[in-house]
Formats: structure tokens, sequence, C-alpha cells
């Protein structure tokens, strides 16, 4: 009877440490753990919603996979982003395209002065671009989205009139559009934009070349006194959105479905949240004493045309690189036109 009572025993025993703690470590062995850096402030209305997006990411896949977010550069400097993702130091990353100079020449076709409405038009514009021509540049990780904050304006910490007052003024510039500041015979100053409140504060700049946006979400509307209204500059900042390549692919094929369903419903809100922030930034600037310069559509036309040699520029660089640069060009130009 005590050998019998021993031997159920030890069976049940035997039950127990099958089924509950290898069962618990099978279902930790699947959970997939994520690193996403950004280079946003917290406080930035993307960063908000890209936090949403982690949550989003973990209740869909039934915490299959969970992220853990680093905005405002905690895990790596901007200009490095890109690189960590591939290098996996970053699961995911988000910054500036032109933060890796001439690694997205292609691409460079958004940050033209193509004459953006708003930050939305901008956005819907470079995924669409993404989806038709699938660039090889970005081959090396998996493209999660693409960003691009657009009507990017001229803002000075002086008084102007017009747009031939920023001649001579030293502008915060991103390295790809530094042609659109010197065709108003300006000085372009490359400087990442989280260290462009000191530089204008210390006098090292006379302005910024950027989306209203920042006059907020980086406190720039503190030191702003005009900004111009004139749509023949405006080009999109270009921002992505990559994962690991080996991360991706280490993915069952029904979480990465999740995924890119997840990232297509958020084209349409990061879309959205670039519009509300530059009228958030706009209104605080505003609020903080800066004035909107505005400028006449045949003033605006006028500077259209200026801008079509750097358009040229473009299709030429991309030339000798075997790129369809003219097929990226009209494609953006009919894009616009069609989605005014």
């Amino acid at each position: 009877m005590k050998r019998s009572m021993s031997l159920t025993l030890v069976i049940v025993l035997l039950m127990a440490v099958s089924f509950v703690p290898c069962g618990s470590l099978h279902a930790q062995e699947k959970v997939t753990k994520l690193r996403y850096a950004d280079m946003a402030p917290p406080s930035h209305p993307r960063s908000k919603l890209t936090a949403e997006w982690c949550k989003d990411i973990e209740k869909r896949t039934n915490g299959m996979i969970k992220v853990s977010y680093f905005p405002g550069g905690t895990l790596c400097p901007p200009s490095q982003v890109y690189d960590s993702v591939t290098k996996g130091i970053a699961d995911i990353g988000c910054s500036l395209m032109s933060y890796s100079a001439g690694r997205f020449p292609f691409t460079e076709v958004i940050s033209l002065p193509l004459g953006f409405r708003d930050g939305y038009q901008a956005t819907k514009l470079a995924n669409a671009y993404y989806k038709k021509f699938q660039p090889k540049e970005f081959a090396d990780t998996k493209v999660m989205t693409l960003y691009a904050g657009g009507y990017c304006r001229f803002m000075t910490t002086k008084p102007i009139s017009k747009t031939e007052d920023l001649k001579g003024l030293r502008i915060k510039a991103n390295a790809e559009i530094v042609d659109i500041v010197k065709a108003v015979d300006a000085a372009p100053v490359t400087m990442p934009v989280t260290e462009t409140y000191d530089g204008l504060q210390k006098g090292l700049l006379d302005g910024i070349l950027l989306s209203v946006d920042t006059l907020k979400s980086y406190r720039l509307g503190e030191l702003m006194k005009s900004v111009v209204e004139n749509h023949a500059f405006s080009y999109g900042v270009g921002l992505f959105v990559v994962m690991n390549k080996a991360k991706w692919e280490s993915l069952p094929k029904n979480l990465q479905q999740i995924v890119d369903a997840v990232n297509e419903e958020y084209i349409e809100k990061y879309a959205k949240v670039w519009v509300d922030g530059e009228k958030e930034g706009l209104d605080y600037g505003i609020s903080k004493g800066l004035k909107v310069v505005n400028v006449s559509k045949e003033e605006q036309a006028k500077w259209a045309e200026k801008m079509k040699p750097i358009h040229d520029k473009y299709v030429n660089m991309t030339k000798p690189k075997g790129l369809p640069g003219d097929e990226a060009l009209k494609f953006c130009l009919d894009y616009i036109k069609a989605h005014p």
C-alpha cells in the first residue's frame, strides 16, 4: 500500500516538474524583446505616438513581442541610429536620413523643395514612394515606415519682412537641403536639431529652415522672431524607421504580418501627428511673439522657378549611380498634384 502511494506521489511530482516549469520556460522562449532607439525627445508628439505603437505591438501579438522604447537619443546618438540597427545595438531605430549622409541618395528626392502642403502630404508621399520604388539602399534593414515632416519654413531670430531679407544670414539646415539656403544667398550651417537651441541662443545661427513643429517640440519658438510663408522652399524632412534584418527574419510569419499591419495603420496616424504638431508649433511661436511674413503667390512662383536647378542636380546625381532619379522626381511631383 505504502509502495503504491509512494509511486503515485513520484508520478505526481514528475508531472508537476514536466508541465509547469517547462511550459513556463517554453512560453518565455517565444517572447521577443526589442529595443527601439529614437532621436526625438519624449515630449515630442511623435514620441508619444511611438510609445503607443510599442503598446499596440505587444497587445496585437498577445505579448509575444515586447518593445522597450528609448527616445531622446538615450540608446544611441541620432547620427548613429541606422548603423546601430544594422549592428544589432538597437533592434528598431528612427532618425533623420540626413544624419546618415550619402547612404540614401535615391530617397533624397523627398528632401527636394517640392512644394509640400504639410507633413500629412509629405508622409503619405514618402511611403507611396517607397512602395513604388523599393530602393535598394535600405536593403540591409527591414523598413517599417518612412516619415516626412513637410512645409518647412525659414524662421529667423530677427524680424524680417520679405524673402530677400534672408540674404547673408546663417541658417541651420540639414545637409541635403543646403542648396535651398544658398539659393536665397544665406549661409547654411549643418547642426543636429538637438543642438540647434543652443546654437541660436549663442548667436552661432541667425535662423533655421525646419518644420514649424520644432517651435514647440524643441522650444525654438522662444527664440524666433519671424517665419516666412513661402511654399516654394517646402521640402520633406525625411525620417526612417527600420528594424534589424536578422531580428526581423527571426520572427514567425504570423508575427511579421501583425507588425506589418500595425505599421500600415500608423502611417495615417503619424501623418496626422505632423499636422497637429505644425499647428501647435506655429501657435506656440506666435504666442512668444513670432511674426508671420506672408508671401504672394507670384512671389512663391518666382522662387519655385529658382528651385528647379536643385531638382536637376538631384537627377544628374542619380544617373551615374544607375538610379531612375527622373522617374522618382516625376512620381513625387505628380503625387503632390493628385493629392493636394
